[in-house]
């Protein structure tokens, strides 16, 4: 195997690793949180492939760690209610990808 074979990424987890944050101060994604109340299958929490969504069982409520967003917009499409709020992080913020 050749030195440059070795250094792609195999697994989603590894590439998500190489992504590079600028976390905003407030949040870019809004849920509904009455709608995931109502909501049986909680999609969002397997959907989002930078797992963003966590259903918290104790605080009955979604929480959201908007600090991870790849702004690939599958949440828009994805919720059973259409009821995650989405808009791009403030400017200067959000996920950079590495080019290379």
């Amino acid at each position: 195997m050749s030195d440059e074979k070795k250094l792609i990424p195999e697994h989603i987890d590894d590439k998500l690793f190489t992504v590079k944050y600028n976390a905003g101060k407030e949040t870019h994604l809004v849920p509904n949180q009455d709608d995931c109340k109502k909501c049986k299958d909680k999609p969002c929490t397997s959907f989002c492939p930078a797992h963003v969504y966590d259903w918290d069982v104790e605080q009955n409520k979604l929480l959201v760690g908007f600090e991870n967003c790849l702004e690939c917009g599958a949440c828009r499409i994805g919720c059973t209610y259409q009821s995650i709020s989405w808009k791009y992080p403030s400017a200067g913020c959000g996920v950079s990808f590495k080019h290379g």
